[in-house]
Formats: structure tokens, C-alpha cells, sequence
């Protein structure tokens, strides 16, 4: 049977138009996400992945970042063509987002409740009672412990972990079809990090919803992840299911990003770095981005940037050097 595909991506460009030139920050991202898939986006700070989040949710941040070309269809509509009031009814609803920062993410001047009731609000008419009510409930089903009293608190009186669970239960408040989580665990210890990922899996699991998770980790993608997508340099360049990533890398920046993780058994040696840096975003390479870093470049490599091939069922890679199926 197949499953609905209920976010599709194609071709999508997001540029900053700034006066010393244009920063092409995504150039060209296509994926797709499942009904209750949760699909892990992968890559070094600044290759566009947030960015590419934010253009989904239609939230690009002010001077100069447009979406100048592509399509974002949440359940067969283009939503980069919706009106700013259409997408107002359209987040929280069908499509939500986790911010890597919940100190930034929740008001500090309204309470915890004032937060949720505004969201429980947007989507329906209610009594105020009823409205707390069902605020209490939402932050029990994130396991926060006593939420009739932590309704009444302001932000700076929990914890981040406590913080990084109220976001989630005012993304997931309206019940969305699809749920960006932008790197949630990042400002948590190690501790709570695994709790949140375990509470992320069951309302995943509960809901069905998918996710499109947000990392720069290979461990969390392993834990928590379907398929997993290789962002470089502001483009894709290897998608496919978790676990043949992991055994059969195909491109050679996935690689390098497997080999770089700490190894937990066998000698201690040094860490394996990527040599290198990526390339502007402003001057891009007419061949492979990673052509630079990369220790099989060939001439073509260089020249000519290399076509999608598909090296599986589900699994594709940008190389040159990739093994077609």
C-alpha cells in the first residue's frame, strides 16, 4: 500500500538579495515527507537547513531573503502561493514548527497558559474554562510534571527541558498533519535530550503525524529517523533510508560527515575532520560544491555539477562516483 506523501518540495531557491550580491542560502532543495514518517535533515551550520525550514513555514527573516522560484505542497496545495491570511489559518493547523531555542521561542512577559490559550484559541471557540482545560492537558500529554501549577509560571521560572516541552505542546497544539522540529535538542544536556527524543517518538507515534527533524547530528538521526537527507552548501546531495546511509554513504561529504562522528569503542586516535571550508554561498562552484574538500575530485567533478543518480529505491546521491542501480 502506499503511503500519502503529505509534503512535497521541489526545486526550491530561498536567496538573500543584499547590496554586495545575492546569497544563494537554498538553491535548488527537493524532497518529500510521508504521513507519519519522520525524515531527518542533516548538514554544518549555515548550509540551509533552518533557512529551508523557515521557507516552508513562509517565516523568512526581514532584509532581503525571498523565495524567488519552487513549490511547497502540503497536501497537493503550493502554499508559497497562499496569502499571508490563508497562511496564518494554515500554521499551527496543517503545518508547525519547533524552534531550536526555546528561551527565544516563548514570551517572557505572559505566562505559560496565556501561551497556550492563544494557540488552542486560533483553531477553535471556547470558553475560557475549557480552554485552560484542555492548556493543562496539553501540557500533561508532554509529561510535565504538576501542570495545573506550571500553568500559571512564566518562562524564567522552568527549566530549558521544561521550556523545549512547552514549545512542543504549542506546535502540536492544532493538531498538524506535519511538524518541523529545528534541531529541538540543542540547548539541552545529554540527559534531556534522550527524554525529549522519546517524547517526540510517541506523539509522533500517537498522532501520526510526520516530521521533518532538524539536526546536525548522526547519532539523533539514528535514534529518531526513517530516511535522512545530506544538505551541503545550500542543495541536497544524498537522500535515502536511514540505515543503507549509514552502511553505503554515496556521496563523499556523507561520508566524511559518518567518519567525523566519535567513535564510543576501540583505540583512541584523533578526530576525523573535513578538511577545508564550504564554498561562499555568494561565488558558487559551476561543478560539485564539495569538489574543493573532496579527496576523489575528478576534472568533471569541477566542471560540471554532477547529476541526481539513484543508487536504490529510495536512496539518490549528487555524485559524479555514485553506483546507479
Amino acid at each position: 500500500m502506499t503511503v500519502e506523501t503529505v509534503l512535497e518540495v521541489r526545486d526550491l531557491h530561498t536567496h538573500f538579495f543584499l547590496r554586495r550580491g545575492v546569497v544563494k542560502a537554498v538553491d535548488g532543495v527537493s524532497f518529500s515527507l510521508r504521513r507519519g514518517e519522520v525524515l531527518g535533515l542533516v548538514g554544518e551550520s549555515g548550509c540551509g537547513k533552518s533557512l529551508t525550514a523557515l521557507s516552508l513555514m513562509r517565516l523568512l527573516p526581514k532584509g532581503g531573503a525571498r523565495t524567488i522560484k519552487g513549490e511547497v505542497r502540503l497536501g497537493g496545495e503550493n502554499i508559497l502561493e497562499c496569502t499571508p491570511a490563508e497562511m496564518r489559518e494554515i500554521r499551527g493547523r496543517r503545518i508547525s514548527m519547533v524552534l531550536q531555542d526555546p528561551q527565544t521561542s516563548l514570551n517572557p512577559v505572559f505566562t505559560v497558559g496565556d501561551q497556550l490559550r492563544e494557540a488552542i484559541q486560533r483553531r477553535k471557540r471556547a470558553p475560557r474554562a475549557a480552554v485552560m482545560e484542555e492548556a493543562v492537558a496539553a501540557l500533561r500529554r508532554v509529561e510535565i510534571a504538576a501542570p495545573e501549577q506550571r500553568i500559571g509560571q512564566y518562562p524564567h521560572q522552568m527549566s530549558g527541558g521544561m521550556k523545549q516541552r512547552v514549545v512542543g505542546a504549542i506546535a502540536i497544539s492544532g493538531e498538524p498533519g506535519v511538524l518541523i522540529a529545528d534541531e529541538p535538542t540543542t540547548a539541552l544536556d545529554v540527559t534531556i535530550q534522550l527524554q525529549y527524543l522519546k517524547l517526540l517518538k510517541r506523539l509522533q507515534a500517537e498522532t501520526g503525524m510526520a516530521i521533518l527533524f532538524i539536526t546536525h547530528d548522526f547519532g539523533v538521526v539514528g535514534r529518531m529517523c526513517d530516511r535522512v537527507a545530506v544538505m551541503y552548501a545550500g542543495r541536497i546531495v544524498e537522500c535515502g533510508p536511514v540505515r543503507q546511509i549509514f552502511e553505503a554513504p554515496q556521496h563523499p561529504y556523507t561520508r566524511a560527515l559518518i567518519a567525523s562522528v566519535p567513535k564510543m569503542t576501540g583505540p583512541v586516535g584523533r578526530l576525523a575532520t573535513i578538511e577545508g571550508q564550504p564554498p561562499s554561498l555568494m561565488d558558487l562552484p559551476a561543478g560539485c560544491r564539495f569538489a574543493s574538500r573532496c579527496a576523489l575530485v575528478e576534472q568533471r567533478c569541477l566542471d560540471v555539477y554532477p547529476g541526481t543518480v539513484r543508487v536504490g529505491e529510495e536512496h539518490t546521491a549528487d555524485c559524479w562516483k555514485a553506483a546507479s542501480s
